[in-house]
């Protein structure tokens, strides 16, 4: 169910959405639960920015970066320094927006692993949604390190049995084999098409996910790999508020600590763990 300022939401007949707009808002308005806009421009921030999730998902799927563990972590020297744990750090005086186009147009330079590729994801469909000036004020001191995000992200996460394509959900693989800690889970975004994308994994069905990280189990284990309730997405309503501020330039911004923590293929819910333990 979609309300709009506290009005059921109907579309409009003279709307031209497309094929993958047409089935967030389905997949929104089928929800269990209510999603409340405080205005219509909020509501289409949203849609325009799931899809670009789902857009810029299936381009990492058609690039070349490779799927890997920390320690063999790559990236372009020209516009992010590699940092002893494997993470990206912007190099001063290169737009943020920029260093994260390149990582799709030069991706045979870049190998990072599953958890690490969300934000990537994020940021480029942000980048496509809001446009280069903008993103470059609000996205400033850029590092890419497995869930670590800009604080503008506004990510969250919490367990639901309903999903909405630009989500990402997260396949857990319990007994996965102690020699491939990558394949411990996968983070996945929704596509529009009933299918996933994980890096390393490619597009595919949630079963199909199963079945490759079932194959990279401990042997004799007889627990599958299973796709979790976990849903994680940024807060867009908070992204078009900040992203419709006259000014995005913050003399300061907060920002979460950085935890290193060498521990490929998490959710996000296990990255917050660490804050605790």
């Amino acid at each position: 169910m979609i309300q709009i300022s506290g009005v059921l939401f109907q579309p409009n007949e003279n709307w031209k959405f497309d094929s993958i707009e047409k089935n967030i808002i389905g997949q929104i308005q089928n929800a269990p639960n209510i999603y409340s806009y405080y205005s219509l421009n909020e509501f289409l921030f949203e849609i325009k920015v799931r899809k670009n999730i789902i857009k810029s998902a299936m381009e990492m799927n058609q690039g070349q970066a490779e799927f890997t563990i920390f320690e063999y972590a790559r990236c372009n020297p020209n516009y992010w320094q590699l940092t002893r744990t494997g993470g990206f750090l912007l190099r001063p005086g290169v737009r943020p927006a920029e260093a994260i186009l390149d990582i799709y147009r030069n991706s045979s330079q870049y190998a990072f692993e599953c958890a690490t590729a969300i934000p990537i994801i994020y940021y480029h469909a942000i980048l496509n949604s809001i446009g280069s000036s903008l993103f470059n004020r609000l996205f400033q001191n850029l590092y890419l390190y497995s869930w670590h995000t800009d604080t503008d992200l506004g990510i969250v996460t919490f367990y639901s049995n309903h999903f909405v394509p630009g989500d990402v959900v997260y396949l857990n693989n319990p007994d996965y084999h102690r020699t491939m800690p990558h394949f411990k889970g996968v983070n996945a975004v929704v596509l529009s098409d009933g299918k996933f994308f994980g890096h390393g994994f490619n597009i595919r069905t949630a079963e199909e996910m199963i079945q490759i990280l079932n194959e990279k189990r401990k042997p004799n284990s007889q627990q599958s790999a299973y796709l979790t309730r976990l849903v994680t997405r940024p807060s867009f309503s908070y992204l078009a508020r900040v992203t419709g501020w006259q000014s995005s330039s913050r003399a300061y911004k907060i920002q979460r600590p950085i935890v290193h923590h060498n521990n490929s293929s998490i959710s996000y819910a296990q990255y917050l763990n660490y804050f605790f333990n």
